[in-house]
């Protein structure tokens, strides 16, 4: 039996079950392997547990640390988006793939 969410669920519910989810995963790795697509490591820390949207994306992000389901956009635009909300991208993994330092760069532009 498949679970269904609607498509366009508030994304207060989903921001929440990133959250939590990201309290049970620790470590971005470990975050892939409950469904996320997306991990971030971030040069500074947020100031507490919090959830932006960026690129159309809801992003939990505790620490240094953000995860997030998949988007419709490019990796970097993904990257760029997340950095003009939470500053230095340190490391950026899309699908187990991280960005090369070129991307990376561009991306803190």
């Amino acid at each position: 039996m498949t679970s269904f969410l609607p498509r366009f669920a508030s994304l207060g519910l989903v921001a929440t079950a990133a959250v939590a989810s990201l309290t049970l995963a620790g470590a971005p790795a470990e975050a892939r392997t409950n469904g996320f697509f997306y991990s971030v490591e971030l040069a500074e820390p947020v100031a507490e547990r919090t959830t932006t949207v960026a690129a159309g994306v809801a992003w939990a992000c505790q620490g240094t640390t953000c995860v997030a389901r998949k988007g419709s956009s490019r990796p970097l635009r993904m990257c760029r988006e997340l950095q003009r909300e939470h500053g230095e991208i340190t490391a950026f993994v899309a699908d187990e793939k991280a960005l090369d330092a070129d991307k990376l760069a561009q991306c803190n532009r």
